[in-house]
């Protein structure tokens, strides 16, 4: 059921996102709607915008235009929204980044404790049960006590989406979340984030792994230039797509011999 604030089950709303770094454009007027409970991939050629998306969303960038809301959270970048509602759009939300940006003075276990313990405030005990609990969930209960240096690089991105997940947000957004991986570490980190569809959680990700957009995503957006050239379902964007430019990206990706 939707909550107030939520038409139609819909959890995130997009219109006219803009935004320019310096003199060069990045994202040129993006509109988007994502439903709750679904997985959306976002694909697209370096330099896209598709990043930025990502952090504009999460308000870790500032877009010049633009309205973003999460669940009952708006902004409307236009109008030089406050530092407190910007934290308000950033609580919403659990974003995990290519780098796995783990604390290196912390335990996975305290790394993944610190949003719910130092930024919400929540009670240490508390905290401390439930990343032991998403730490389990990621396959990961034997290696609370190990700190970044001593776990893989497919590892400490798990830790950092237990991190994610511990603040308790409504909408997941993962940034190239396997990228900086080796290829024999990939697989571990989308199991649980297919996991994580499975479960009903919200999730938007920016992935060139073409074969998780195919089996777990609800939706599948193209981007060029700042703009969404082509979205639609997996089964069709991703065999058969309108646009030539998204023919010729797949092309790349899916046989770039």
């Amino acid at each position: 059921m939707s909550r107030p604030g939520e038409p139609d089950g819909v959890l995130l709303e997009v219109h006219g996102l803009t935004k320019s770094f310096g003199s060069v454009p990045v994202l040129r007027g993006i509109d988007l709607d994502v439903r709750e409970g679904s997985v959306t991939v976002l694909i697209g050629p370096s330099g896209s915008g598709k990043t930025t998306m990502l952090r504009s969303l999460n308000a870790l960038e500032v877009p010049e235009a633009g309205i973003v809301r999460i669940g009952d959270v708006a902004v409307d970048y236009g109008q030089a929204p406050g530092k407190k509602l910007l934290t308000r759009l950033r609580a919403q939300s659990g974003m995990v980044f290519q780098g796995h940006a783990l604390f290196p003075h912390m335990t996975a276990l305290r790394n993944v404790m610190e949003g719910p313990v130092v930024v919400q405030r929540r009670p240490a005990d508390v905290a401390r049960e439930e990343a032991l609990s998403l730490l389990d969930q990621v396959g990961l209960a034997d290696k609370a006590d190990q700190y970044p240096y001593q776990l893989s690089g497919g590892q400490q991105q798990r830790v950092g989406i237990a991190r994610a997940l511990a603040i308790r947000p409504r909408l997941m957004l993962f940034d190239e979340p396997t990228s900086a991986l080796d290829p024999e570490l990939v697989g571990e980190v989308l199991q649980v984030m297919k996991g994580l569809a499975e479960q009903g959680w919200t999730m938007l990700v920016v992935t060139h792994e073409i074969r998780f957009a195919q089996k777990v995503s609800d939706q599948v957006l193209f981007i060029d230039g700042g703009f969404i050239v082509e979205q639609g379902p997996p089964g069709e964007l991703l065999v058969a797509p309108r646009e030539q430019r998204t023919r010729q990206f797949l092309r790349r990706i899916l046989d770039p011999l």
